[in-house]
């Protein structure tokens, strides 16, 4: 066996060594997973495999720029040539490459959460629909569960139960804006994070030699957290698998806390049924924690009746007990937490970076902070706003994005009048007012103002133009100029860096300090190697140019935690149970330890009931020195002072590992409600599951403009029929040849001028 596996311990050893057929590895927490993969890659890179037909796909950009740092170590240079990422980043530049074939270019715009958000916020305008009742979170929400289901607008709509639980919601229009959403994205050349699996799983269904090329292309097949994949994921993992069957999986079971954004534990669960020939592994030493938290942990989970069977156990000392916090109130708790991160700081001289507060829920956090705030005692809130997700940041992001792709209406909207340039809301309503009604992009309408004849003014027309022209001049460049250099050009070309010197805001100085942070990483990304370019066939890339579309690739993918400028800073750290998974603190504190709280009140059948215990789980596992679970009493719900009760969650921990009184009250097991798909609130409301066999919709194609023939052939007094608006009455034509328009009656609308060219009329045969 390789001398490079010595340093692995024996289960671990054992299946990074089994390289060939399908292979599940359980690797429960703090196991050592991430070497375990790592040792895998880079022996079989040790035995010759190309890095070019590796495989490996994770689930944050951190998670895979660590497993890559650590192969370059062991292997060399060699371990850049590998196809490790993201699901997201790697079927980016797959699709990428194969844009055309679903109607994109390869310069396609990928839309963030913001972006999507309000996208849906202007479709919901154009269908005057009540903004309260189609709020942007929950529509997207829909939709993106309808994607990770391989469900696109016309299954959607199709689907009865489906529509039946979007009327029991009051929101029976969500089918709707999904059309037209969808439709939005196309026309802006853009794809949105659930676009990424959906086309990707269209590209390998519809194109069968496609399929063939990546098959060949990723003999060897690794999968991390496989407990968290969804139905898209686990169908693209399925379908590259199926000619090598070379697929090594890695998850654990124990750990699975993503049901609500689409995860599908059956996934880990069935594999054997999927590989009948699979070979199990089981990592079951944990190193991180004491032997107390992991027995506890033990306990915990041996509750849950879905499970792989495994036992962690510890080497390290025994520690601590599991201690608890009783509070009378939600300020009462704050301080008892605050008091002891003090007591622990000052006395065994920890640093405060070594301290995790987790919650269930956002909103208790408060009193928390609150309490921390009157000790002095520094906090961050983990995963709040990244550095990306910054207003300037943005604003430069959005030049660079229409630089690209000058079809992308969401970031023209930001940056038309930013900074301020004399276009006005109104005149920008009239030009979407246009694009929407021809079901053509905003920059469609801008490159053909006079065919549109919109009610402009010649001075807001010279603007417009000079906006265009600047986009285009900066469009011209972006396969002969390096990234770094044309992104300075933007930046000080848009007036940003002018406009916020001018702003009387203390926080001017920062925002330009964050532009001059993101100039750096561009400088970066341009000095730095070609890895990570597999499957991108930019032009630049021939003149060995790191090009601005290249970096948008990669930086519009990052999750929240990337250059998070205070992540080392000697701070304790708030978070959420969900965004605590992956890391690991010296010392930890769950707090709202309270039925109702935790478990939530939403889950009490057994699957969801099972989740939450295994949310409870990885709290308990991020700890290596000392848990402590504080509840209160009472506290502020909704406005109102309520009693709680101490969760279930506390009183089902084994007694030997954790100091509480000896009263301790059982609870029967929940009774078991059936779970809606795309539960919509109504716990009793059933819905279909996913099927393996489902249809899923074929990708349009880009919009085709009509032919001169059909533009001619409409006149006045014709009935014609509209995607949109229904059956109206041509009642006057304008212009010639391209710049031919028609305004039509549609009932329930009113008048509309369209374009002939892009507005697609059929003629109504009476």
């Amino acid at each position: 066996m390789s001398e490079l596996l010595d340093q692995l311990n024996e289960p671990q050893r054992e299946a990074a060594s089994c390289t060939e057929g399908p292979v599940m590895i359980i690797a429960g927490a703090g196991s050592g997973k991430t070497r375990t993969l790592t040792y895998r890659i880079a022996h079989l890179m040790e035995k010759g495999v190309d890095p070019f037909h590796i495989l490996a796909l994770t689930f944050t950009n951190k998670a895979a720029d660590e497993m890559k740092e650590r192969i370059i170590k062991l292997v060399g240079g060699e371990g850049r040539n590998l196809w490790m990422g993201t699901f997201h980043s790697v079927f980016a530049r797959v699709l990428r490459a194969e844009a055309t074939k679903l109607g994109y270019t390869s310069s396609f715009t990928i839309y963030d959460t913001d972006d999507s958000k309000a996208a849906i916020k202007q479709v919901v305008k154009l269908l005057n629909l009540d903004p309260k009742t189609y709020k942007p979170n929950f529509v997207l929400s829909r939709i993106s569960m309808a994607k990770s289901n391989l469900l696109g607008p016309k299954d959607y709509q199709e689907n009865p139960e489906i529509y039946q639980t979007d009327i029991d919601s009051k929101r029976p229009a969500i089918g709707q804006i999904y059309q037209m959403y969808d439709q939005r994205l196309r026309n802006s050349n853009a794809m949105d994070f659930d676009d990424l699996l959906f086309n990707m799983n269209v590209l390998l269904r519809d194109f069968p030699e496609v399929l063939l090329k990546y098959q060949q292309r990723f003999q060897y097949i690794m999968v991390d957290e496989y407990q968290d994949t969804n139905y898209a994921q686990y169908l693209i993992v399925k379908k590259l698998a199926a000619r090598q069957q070379n697929i090594c999986v890695v998850g654990d079971d124990a750990q699975s806390i993503y049901a609500f954004r689409g995860a599908n534990i059956q996934n880990i669960f069935n594999f054997k049924r999927d590989y009948p020939n699979m070979q199990l592994f089981k990592l079951e030493q944990n190193y991180r924690s004491t032997k107390n938290i992991v027995n506890a942990a033990n306990s915990i989970i041996s509750r849950n009746r879905d499970q792989i069977q495994k036992e962690l156990w510890s080497d390290n000392s025994e520690g601590n007990l599991i201690r608890l916090i009783r509070a009378v109130d939600e300020r009462d708790e704050g301080t008892r937490v605050a008091d002891s991160i003090m007591n622990y700081h000052l006395g065994e001289d920890a640093d405060y970076r070594d301290f995790a507060i987790l919650y269930r829920q956002n909103s208790l956090s408060r009193a928390i902070e609150d309490a921390l705030r009157k000790m002095n005692i520094p906090y961050r809130i983990y995963q709040g706003l990244s550095f990306y997700g910054r207003r300037e940041v943005k604003d430069v992001l959005a030049y660079m994005r229409m630089v690209v792709n000058p079809h992308d209406d969401e970031s023209l909207v930001r940056i038309i009048n930013y900074p301020a340039r004399g276009i006005g809301q109104t005149t920008l309503d009239k030009i979407r007012v246009a694009a929407a009604d021809n079901d053509v992009s905003i920059w469609t309408v801008l490159e053909n103002l006079e065919n549109f004849g919109l009610p402009i003014s010649s001075s807001t027309v010279q603007r417009l133009t000079e906006f265009m022209y600047m986009i285009k001049r900066f469009e011209s460049q972006v396969h002969d100029t390096d990234a770094f250099t044309l992104a300075k050009q933007i930046v000080y070309a848009s007036g940003i860096i002018k406009a916020l010197r001018e702003e009387d805001d203390p926080e001017s100085a920062e925002r330009i300090d964050n532009i001059d942070e993101l100039l750096n990483g561009v400088q970066e990304f341009c000095e730095g190697s070609e890895e990570g370019n597999q499957g991108q066939e930019a032009v630049g890339a021939e003149q060995g140019l790191r090009t601005l579309d290249e970096f948008l690739q990669q930086v519009l993918l990052y999750t929240s935690e990337d250059k998070d400028k205070d992540k080392d800073a000697d701070k304790v750290s708030l978070m959420t149970i969900h965004a605590a998974k992956g890391l690991e603190f010296p010392y930890v504190y769950v707090v709202g330890m309270e039925e109702q709280i935790f478990p939530s009140f939403l889950a009490m059948s057994r699957p969801e009931l099972e989740e939450e215990r295994r949310l409870f789980y990885v709290a308990v596992t991020r700890a290596e020195k000392q848990v402590t679970l504080s509840y209160a009493q009472n506290r502020f719900n909704n406005g109102q002072r309520t009693s709680g009760e101490v969760s279930r969650f506390i009183e089902e921990i084994d007694t030997k590992f954790i100091e509480m009184p000896a009263a301790r009250r059982g609870f029967a097991e929940a009774g078991t409600l059936p779970r809606a798909f795309f539960n919509a609130g109504k716990p009793a409301q059933s819905a279909p599951k996913p099927k393996t066999n489902q249809s899923v919709s074929k990708p349009r194609t880009a919009v085709v403009p009509n032919s001169p023939a059909q533009i001619n052939s409409i006149m006045p007094g014709m009935k014609v029929s509209h995607d949109k608006f229904g059956i109206g009455k041509v009642l006057n034509i304008e212009g010639d040849g391209d710049s031919r328009k028609a305004t039509v009656f549609f009932e329930g609308v009113g008048n509309k001028q369209l374009m002939l060219k892009f507005a697609k009329l059929s003629i109504v045969e009476d």
